[in-house]
C-alpha cells in the first residue's frame, strides 16, 4: 500500500486487486512500480489492476503495464493480468494502438474482471490449515508443509519452508491474536519448482522490520524483528498485503544454487 496505491489479496483465490488513482507522474509512477513488483513477486494467481481513477490524459503510464504483462506471462505458471480502464479512456486507446488486445484482455468494471479471473484462475493444488492463535499452531504448521513437501517432491525445500511457516504462524498469534489460516501451494515446476506459504490473519497492522533487542547476552530471539530477519534469510521472497478482512503474509521458496567446493 502507498499513498495512491493499494494492492489487496483475495484469499480464496490468490488473485491480487491493484488500485491506482490520482494524477499520473514520476511519483505515482515510482509508487505503481514498487507495488506491482510487490505483487508479481509474491506470485498470484492472477492480477486485476483497476484504473478507472487514474488520470493519464496522455497514456504516459502504457509501458508500464505493458511491462507487467511480459513479465507476469514468462513467469511459471505464467500470471493473468486484467485492466480495468474506460474503454473511450487515451490509455485504453494507445494500449489498442501498441497491439495490447491480442494479449492484454480489457475490462470495463472490476465485476468483469474478477468474474472472468476467478473462472479459470483458481488454486488446484493446496493445502489449507486453520489454526487458533496460538503459538503453539507452528507445530501443525511444519507438519502441513513436510506434507507438501512429500506429495509435491520438494524434499530438498523442506527445511527451509519449515522454518519460514513457524515464525510466520508464531507472529501472527502473538501479534494479531486472531484466528490463522495457512495455505501451502507449488509454484513452476521441474527445476524451477518452488513452494508458496500463506498465512492469514484479521490485523490490518502490516509487519515490519525492527531492529534486534539487545540484552546482556546479545539479541533477542523473543523480537518478532529478528523473527522476520530469519524469514528473510531462509526464504527466497517475501512480503505482505491487505486482505478483505485483515492482511497476508507470504514466502517463497526456492532452490538455492549450489555453491562449488
Amino acid at each position: 500500500m502507498a499513498e495512491s496505491v493499494l494492492a489487496v489479496i483475495d484469499a480464496d483465490t490468490a488473485v491480487i486487486e491493484l488500485s491506482v488513482w490520482g494524477r499520473w507522474d514520476r511519483s505515482l509512477s515510482a509508487q505503481a512500480r514498487t507495488v506491482l513488483d510487490k505483487c508479481l513477486a509474491e506470485h498470484p494467481t492472477g492480477l486485476i489492476v483497476d484504473l478507472h481513477e487514474l488520470s493519464d490524459s496522455h497514456a504516459v503510464s502504457a509501458p508500464l503495464w505493458l511491462t507487467a504483462c511480459a513479465q507476469a506471462a514468462a513467469m511459471r505458471p505464467p500470471v493473468g493480468i486484467a485492466l480495468c480502464v474506460q474503454a473511450t479512456a487515451p490509455l485504453a486507446r494507445r494500449l489498442r494502438r501498441l497491439g495490447a488486445r491480442d494479449w492484454l484482455v480489457l475490462y470495463a468494471t472490476i465485476a468483469q474482471a474478477r468474474a472472468a479471473m476467478t473462472g479459470h484462475r483458481v488454486l488446484h493444488d493446496r493445502m489449507h490449515l486453520a489454526l487458533p492463535p496460538d503459538p503453539a499452531g507452528a507445530v501443525s504448521a511444519r507438519s502441513l508443509v513436510t506434507d507438501a513437501c512429500t506429495v509435491w517432491n520438494l524434499p530438498h525445500l523442506c527445511q527451509r519452508a519449515r522454518l519460514v511457516v513457524s515464525e510466520l504462524v508464531v507472529n501472527a498469534a502473538e501479534h494479531a491474536g486472531t484466528d490463522i489460516e495457512v495455505i501451502v501451494s507449488p509454484r513452476g515446476e521441474g527445476d524451477a519448482a518452488a513452494l508458496h506459504l500463506a498465512v492469514y490473519d484479521g490485523d490490518l497492522i502490516l509487519p515490519r522490520l525492527r531492529d534486534p533487542v539487545t540484552g546482556p547476552l546479545g539479541p533477542s530471539l523473543a523480537d518478532r524483528g529478528l523473527g522476520l530477519r530469519i524469514v528473510g534469510a531462509a526464504a527466497s521472497d517475501w512480503g505482505a498485503l491487505p486482505a478483505r478482512s485483515g492482511k497476508l503474509v507470504w514466502a517463497i521458496i526456492r532452490s538455492r544454487p549450489e555453491v562449488p567446493a
